[in-house]
């Protein structure tokens, strides 16, 4: 059935980029089949609303203030149907402490992390408990960025505080145990699992240009080569996950495989829609083709989530 759809894309955080190219190939895809509009937030996102009157707001925002509860909010109190989670759970994925307390306390693998804050102040940074409790190298990570954005691995005192000392704009950040092995990525969509897909970036790890560079020329495998057993089981924790954090339309949850065990890294709620983007290439791999997997969300969206 026709419907109205309002694309959300643009938007104020640092994947602004990312999220156009996603709502432009989400447009172009069901631009034949509803009336679509398209509205950027950084504009006159409530007066759009107002005029046009759709009856689904499909939400490519990707970052802060899109993927993180924030309009969420907005879109609950518009009282129109949307794309993705939920308020609650768009805010607990995105905090990476919050959604790693979750997972910790209901037994699913995380690598082990620090949260620091305070960062003008790093020379009262205790570099001997990361030491001991961590061990380097390490991972540092903003708590509410995606698209691996400033994240940085760090092999030892002085190449963290170099690092630290380029995030300073942050209120807090998260240092974590780097784990080795093998990217491997899960898609879910509602309540069945689409199953995984494996990166293989030529660069020092799947960071933010080995995403969205096809120059990065970072290998795509799928079919994941996994035992039965670890198959099922990896798919068994990103439909748990997704499910405990209570996510709505589609989610993919980001994994390190080593020594035969899975850490799961984050849970994304709003995954990229552009032409080098996982759930889709998932999603194809199982026979949904993009036209259909975007209709598919449009039909799942709905108001209180």
């Amino acid at each position: 059935m026709k419907k109205k759809v309002l694309v959300l894309g643009g938007g104020y955080s640092k994947e602004r980029f990312i999220s156009l190219k996603s709502a432009k190939a989400i447009i172009k895809s069901i631009k034949k089949i509803h009336n679509v509009k398209f509205s950027d937030p950084c504009g006159n996102f409530l007066r759009t609303v107002e005029s046009f009157k759709p009856d689904v707001i499909f939400n490519a925002l990707h970052g802060r203030f899109g993927e993180d509860g924030y309009m969420q909010s907005v879109l609950e109190t518009l009282g129109v149907k949307y794309t993705h989670s939920g308020v609650k759970s768009s805010m607990m994925a995105m905090d990476k402490e919050i959604s790693k307390k979750i997972f910790v306390k209901n037994k699913i693998l995380t690598p082990k992390y620090i949260k620091i804050k305070n960062l003008r102040n790093l020379r009262n940074l205790n570099y001997k408990r990361i030491k001991n409790y961590l061990n380097f190298p390490v991972v540092i990570k903003p708590i509410n960025e995606g698209s691996s954005l400033d994240v940085y691995i760090c092999n030892n005192k002085l190449s963290l505080s170099n690092k630290l000392k380029k995030m300073r704009h942050y209120k807090e950040i998260l240092i974590e145990k780097f784990v080795p092995g093998r990217e491997i990525q899960v898609a879910i969509m509602g309540n069945k699992v689409l199953g995984p897909i494996e990166l293989k970036p030529k660069r020092k790890f799947y960071d933010y240009k080995a995403k969205y560079y096809t120059n990065a020329k970072t290998e795509h495998i799928i079919p994941v080569n996994l035992s039965k057993k670890n198959y099922d089981k990896i798919n068994k924790i990103a439909l748990r996950a997704h499910r405990l954090l209570n996510c709505r339309g589609v989610t993919r949850s980001d994994f390190k495989f080593y020594k035969n065990k899975f850490y799961l890294l984050e849970l994304n709620t709003q995954p990229g829609m552009t032409n080098l983007s996982l759930v889709p290439e998932i999603a194809a791999y199982k026979g949904i083709n993009f036209t259909s997997l975007i209709n598919w969300m449009i039909k799942d969206a709905s108001k209180n989530r």
